[in-house]
Formats: C-alpha cells, sequence, structure tokens
C-alpha cells in the first residue's frame, strides 16, 4: 500500500468512526427525548423499554462501525501502525467537540474489541491516567437563576410556571406553598434572611416515574443542594418531594439506581456541575448513572490504576466476607472497590452454569434497580502486577480460576471479571456497630427484600450475607447467582408431615422443583439474634409469609407496577407521605 493509500484509509477510517460515534450519540439523544413524553403519558411500560434500547445502543453501534472498517480494511485490519494513525487523526477531528471523553471511549472500545487488547496499548490507544477529563470543560451546563423578590413561595410558583408540561400541574400554589415552608424548616439555621435564591439546570432528569429539577438553593454565605421530585399521578403533576442533603441527593444519583434520561446538550459540564453538589461522589458513577456508562468504565479504570500506581506496597487480597461458591472476589484494602471473578467449578448444592451466572448479571443490568442492587461493571483484559497480589489471593485465583485468569510473564491478565463498589457484608456489618445500628440495618433490609420483590426481583438467597450496607446505611443486594424473576417462582408453604416418618426424615421428605420457594423457612437461616429477629419479625414479617410473595405475584401478572420512590417518606411535601405514585 503506497503512501497516497495510506492516508485516504486513515483519513476515511478516522472520519467514518468520528461519523459513527456521532449517530450513536444522536440515536442516543433520540431515545432520551422520549421521556419526557413517557412521563406525561404515564407509559411506565416504555420507559422501561427505553432503558433497555438505550443500554443495548453502544454495542449496536460499535458493533456497526467494525463491520463497516473491516470491509473498508481488509487485510489491513489489523495493521498497528495504521492504526496508529488513525487515532492521531482521529484526535485531530474531535478535538473542536466538547465531549472528546466520550469519543475516545468510543475509539478505543472498537480498537480493543479489533485486537483484543489485554491491558493497554498505548501505540493505538487514548491513554490518560494523569488528567481530569473534566479539567479541560469551559462550557457551562444551562442554568436557571431565581431571585428571592416577593418571598420564597413566589419564587417557586415561577419555577413550576417555567417548567410546563403537556399535563398541568394539580394545584401549583399548594406546591409552591409547601415547598418554601419546607425550606424555611430544614435552613432555619440560616438566619433571618434565610433562602435567598435557586439555580435549577435548564434540563429536566427522568428516571421510572419521576422527573426532577436539580440544582441548588442559596443562603446569605452557604449553599445547599435542591431537587424537586415531580410525579405524574393521573390527577395532574405535583411536587412529591424536595431533596436538600448530599446524602439524600448522592443516594438519588447512585450506584444502586437505574440510568437518567436528562437531555443533555453537553454531559462532561452536567458532571461538573453534579460534583459540585456531590464533591464526595466519584465522577465515574456520574457518567455511568447519566446513562454513559462506557464511560463511567473508562473513568474507574483510570482511577483505579492511578491508584495502584501509587501504591507499590498495597496488595490485591480476599474481600472480607463468606468464601463464595460462585466467585472469587479481591480487593485492594484502600481502595473501594471489589473484582468478581467466575469459578470454574460450583460448590455443592449450587446448580448453575458459568453462562448462566452472566446472564443474571445482564437481567440485573438492564432491570429497574430500585435503589437495592448493585451497579456491576463488567469488564474484560485487565493486566495486573503478579506480585501486587498477596500469596494465596493468586493461588487461589489460578487454581480455581482458569477460565478467568492467565499469567503472561510478570503480569496475572484478568479475562473476564466484574467491578462494583465495596460493601461490609451485612453478616458482619451487625456484629460490628451498636445494636441499634444492627437494627436499623435489618429494618432496611427487609424494606430492600420488599422493593425488590415489587420489582420483579427474587434475590434467591436472603442470607445476610449476600446483602451489603453502604456508608449511608442502606441495605444493597450484591450476589446475583441465584437471583430471578419473582414471576418465576413458585412460592409455596411447607407440606405438613402425614406420619411419623415424614416428620422424621433426614431433609425434605417432599417434592422440591427448582424455582420451588418456602418463605417460611429464611428466618431460621439468617443468624440473628432475638432482639434482632423481634425487630424484623415485626416490621417486616409479611415477607416469611407465602401469601404475601403470591399477593406480588398476583399484581406483577395484572400488570400492576408498585412504586418505590428513591428518597424517604420524611423528604415528601407534607400531604405526600406514605402516598406512592401509581
Amino acid at each position: 500500500m503506497g503512501r497516497a493509500d495510506d492516508f485516504c484509509h486513515v483519513d476515511a477510517c478516522a472520519a467514518a468512526i468520528r461519523d459513527a460515534f456521532a449517530d450513536y450519540d444522536d440515536r442516543f439523544d433520540q431515545i432520551t427525548s422520549r421521556a419526557r413524553g413517557r412521563f406525561e403519558q404515564r407509559d411506565w411500560a416504555g420507559s422501561r423499554e427505553d432503558a433497555v434500547e438505550r443500554i443495548e445502543l453502544y454495542d449496536h453501534s460499535v458493533a456497526e462501525i467494525s463491520a463497516t472498517l473491516e470491509a473498508r480494511l481488509g487485510g489491513n485490519a489489523a495493521d498497528r501502525a495504521l492504526w496508529s494513525a488513525i487515532r492521531d487523526r482521529y484526535a485531530e477531528l474531535i478535538s473542536p467537540l466538547l465531549d472528546q471523553e466520550l469519543n475516545k471511549t468510543f475509539f478505543n472500545t472498537l480498537t480493543r474489541r479489533f485486537f483484543k487488547t489485554r491491558g493497554v496499548a498505548q501505540d493505538i490507544e487514548f491513554v490518560a491516567l494523569d488528567i481530569e477529563p473534566t479539567d479541560r470543560i469551559t462550557h457551562p451546563v444551562a442554568r436557571h437563576n431565581y431571585v428571592v423578590a416577593d418571598g420564597v413561595e413566589n419564587l417557586f410558583r415561577r419555577v413550576l410556571a417555567d417548567t410546563p408540561f403537556a399535563v398541568p400541574y394539580a394545584d401549583p400554589d399548594r406546591d409552591a406553598a409547601a415547598i418554601a415552608a419546607t425550606l424555611r424548616e430544614r435552613f432555619e439555621d440560616w438566619g433571618d434572611a434565610g433562602v435567598l435564591g435557586v439555580e435549577l439546570l435548564d434540563t429536566v432528569f427522568y428516571r421510572e416515574r419521576r422527573a426532577y429539577l436539580v440544582g441548588r438553593v442559596f443562603g446569605r454565605d452557604r449553599y445547599a443542594p435542591c431537587v424537586l421530585a415531580l410525579v405524574n399521578d393521573g390527577g395532574g403533576l405535583r411536587v412529591d418531594a424536595v431533596l436538600t442533603t448530599r446524602q439524600h441527593v448522592a443516594v438519588l444519583f447512585g450506584y444502586t439506581h437505574s440510568y437518567f434520561h436528562a437531555d443533555l446538550p453537553t454531559v462532561g459540564d452536567a458532571v461538573v456541575f453534579l460534583r459540585m453538589l456531590l464533591p464526595g461522589k466519584a465522577v465515574d458513577e456520574i457518567y455511568t448513572v447519566l446513562g454513559r456508562a462506557k464511560q463511567g468504565k473508562t473513568e474507574r479504570y483510570r482511577h483505579f490504576f492511578r491508584y495502584l500506581g501509587s501504591a507499590p506496597d498495597e496488595r490485591f487480597t480476599a474481600a472480607d466476607g463468606e468464601r463464595g461458591m460462585v466467585m472469587a472476589v479481591f480487593t485492594l484494602p484502600g481502595y473501594p472497590l471489589v473484582f468478581k471473578l467466575i469459578r470454574d467449578r460450583f460448590a455443592y448444592p449450587k446448580n448453575i452454569a458459568r453462562e448462566q451466572v452472566r446472564e443474571k448479571y445482564q437481567l440485573v443490568f438492564k432491570h429497574d434497580r430500585v435503589g437495592r442492587l448493585i451497579d456491576a461493571q463488567e469488564y474484560r483484559f485487565l493486566r495486573f502486577p503478579r506480585g501486587q497480589f498477596a500469596d494465596a489471593m493468586r493461588e487461589e485465583l489460578l487454581a480455581e480460576c482458569r477460565e478467568s485468569v492467565s499469567e503472561d510473564g510478570d503480569d496475572l491478565v484478568v479475562h473476564h471479571c466484574y467491578i462494583e463498589r465495596r460493601l461490609r457484608p451485612l453478616n458482619l456489618y451487625i456484629k460490628e456497630v451498636a445494636e441499634e445500628a444492627a437494627i436499623a440495618a435489618i429494618l432496611d433490609y427487609g424494606q430492600a427484600i420488599k422493593d425488590l420483590a415489587r420489582s420483579n426481583i427474587f434475590p434467591g438467597d436472603l442470607l445476610l450475607k449476600n446483602f451489603g450496607v453502604t456508608r449511608h446505611g442502606r441495605a444493597i443486594f450484591y450476589d446475583y447467582d441465584e437471583l430471578c424473576l419473582v414471576s418465576q417462582c413458585r412460592f409455596r408453604k411447607l407440606p405438613e408431615p402425614r406420619n411419623d416418618e415424614e416428620e422424621m426424615h433426614h431433609g425434605a421428605w417432599y417434592y422440591v422443583a427448582d424455582n420451588d420457594v418456602f418463605p417460611e423457612q429464611f428466618p431460621r437461616f439468617l443468624g440473628l439474634n432475638d432482639t434482632q429477629r423481634a425487630a424484623l419479625m415485626a416490621a417486616h414479617g409479611e415477607i416469611f409469609d407465602v401469601r404475601w410473595w403470591q399477593e406480588v405475584q398476583g399484581k406483577l401478572r395484572a400488570g400492576g407496577y408498585t412504586d418505590v420512590p428513591p428518597y424517604p417518606d420524611a423528604v415528601r411535601l407534607p400531604g405526600n407521605r406514605s402516598i406512592a405514585a401509581n
């Protein structure tokens, strides 16, 4: 191939990749823009379909441009020097764009799949472990500022008037008055001046059955987050809740919820604004919850390996908790992530294949997580220094995870794994904290099971070791190998023995199918003390009653979809508490 041909290939391929990402981005925006109509029409099934379609779009787009490039390059498709030149030309083409990082991640995804890269290929990828992508952002996210001129109540009347929908507000005056009264009560310590102004993003955020106005509220010398949650319950729109603490907003934008649909002109500037509201929130989690999951993975990788390079004496060890029969789990003690690898063989009584485990994780990835399922990101071909593993951990991986791990010189290459935020296992947590905190966590565990059930998720195994506790004290399920849909289970009452022989029989004397579940058996295996067990039974005893599960199944079969608010009852406006969106 001559130099002229080389240039033509380089220029044409770089332009094709740029255009492919632009096409992906356009289709991403088209799906996202449906969220407003779904909310106005109360089309909750349609919004769930949109969420899955948007998640699947990235891989579809990468596959399309991959096929195009393979046809264009033919036998030169594996020419690394050519790809290096394509990368450099691509960088020139995207240099005027605001969201360059998203374009670069798209390119890296493409090359990694072409070359099945193990670790990092600096000759053909974009690599920047030391630069924050948000440092280059100068385009401010569109905002609307309101100043208190004639009272906080009138300010929020203007806010609602400036945010019209095809469905009218049921009673905007009542909502504005309730918001004003709520803010006065919460910011009583702000002094006589109190709330002086509000700044809100122009973009409305949608997820599940709610729309959110996101911004901050100002006092004389301080500010706080301010998020208005709107619901459409069939009788007009109403403001359901006002979130004004970083903790509540962090949970709303957290890694246990599904992704927002927000029609943002650019993404990076919104990340900067949200980071200002939530300075403790990792940038990768913000990208991810905005629907940019691939960029979230890139940022998680970049931050982690930058830390790893700064801590050469730290060793990967087994994560705290009971040894998993399906997964080997390791962590770096100084960094809040865990790495989960599927074992080659599963110990009895696990009756599941490797591919089925991956299917469970895919189900969670695309399902409404209702704030109770951790976001597990799938990674391939990660390269780690062999010497940075504790001996026992390295030996376990090489002995029991050969399908997922191999040695390559001084490195271990992890062919496939899931990476999650590290939580404290619930069974350990309740032994480490005061009894009051332990009971609070156990009660939230019971609520978590209810929230999951109403979203059609059955954990499969309700043991405390399969749940973790976040820094906000929330119980989250993170062990997915036995997870299934509630609608697929057969919930049964334990049969009564008919004679002494059946009563004394070791194990079950009755037939048990794979999908049979006996809720009344659960409490005996939880390992709670008498006080903890009594508290759980008093607050959530119905989860151990077969009739409750059958009732949930009936509602699901009838098309019912119980609303699970992503915030506590306490932040809802007076009159809305304990009222769910239909």
